[in-house]
């Protein structure tokens, strides 16, 4: 129980924490996901400037008690330096790379080449490798490959979602559950891809 609580306050959060860099002054805004793009690669605390970003109202369930970060703590911390990542290059409000209902699964999906059987792409072994990660450390390498895919392919995706799944990969029976929905949602039919590119085209 004490999981799926907590869970929600990571969602939560994340949620609240991107509605914050959206709403910011322009320069405020761009110093702001510029700061967190460097904290990429980095774990949770190692840089101070970036304490304030995902930390502050820190629900008090998320905290860390041990010195070492929390499971909630790496799955905000991921998914607010991940999504500045995702941003650069696009502006804000009009090219917003956080998409509500962007599955990681479909989104990673949209990557695979036209004409290309999605087992024999490249990007099924970086989905695999991410998926089989051992850490918190090593999925963040993994993630930073693919954000970085989505971002030149101009692919949203739902961070408050994957927040989420970052938070239950880190227990043993939540990363089975997350395993097999990012699954679930790469190998969905191509009709499901479309759409979800229509959608954007309908957006622009």
């Amino acid at each position: 129980m004490t999981e799926q609580t907590d869970r929600t306050l990571v969602q939560e959060y994340t949620a609240r924490r991107l509605r914050w860099l959206q709403t910011l002054p322009e320069h405020a805004q761009k110093g702001a996901l510029a700061n967190l793009r460097r904290g990429v690669g980095r774990a949770p605390g190692d840089m101070p400037e970036l304490w304030g970003a995902f930390l502050a109202d820190l629900p008090q369930p998320l905290e860390s008690r041990t010195g070492a970060p929390s499971r909630g703590e790496w799955a905000v911390y991921l998914a607010l330096t991940l999504y500045a990542l995702h941003q650069q290059g696009h502006s804000l409000p009009a090219d917003n790379m956080h998409r509500p209902g962007a599955a990681f699964g479909q989104a990673v999906r949209r990557l695979v080449k036209a004409g290309e059987q999605p087992q024999d792409s490249s990007i099924l072994r970086r989905f695999n490798a991410l998926a089989t990660a051992a850490n918190m450390r090593e999925s963040a390498q993994h993630l930073r490959g693919i954000v970085q895919l989505l971002r030149a392919g101009d692919i949203p995706l739902d961070y408050v979602q994957l927040s989420a799944d970052l938070y239950e990969l880190q227990f043993a029976s939540g990363a089975q559950r997350v395993r097999l929905r990012w699954g679930q949602d790469f190998y969905r039919t191509d009709s499901t891809k479309e759409e979800t590119g229509n959608e954007k085209e309908n957006e622009v």
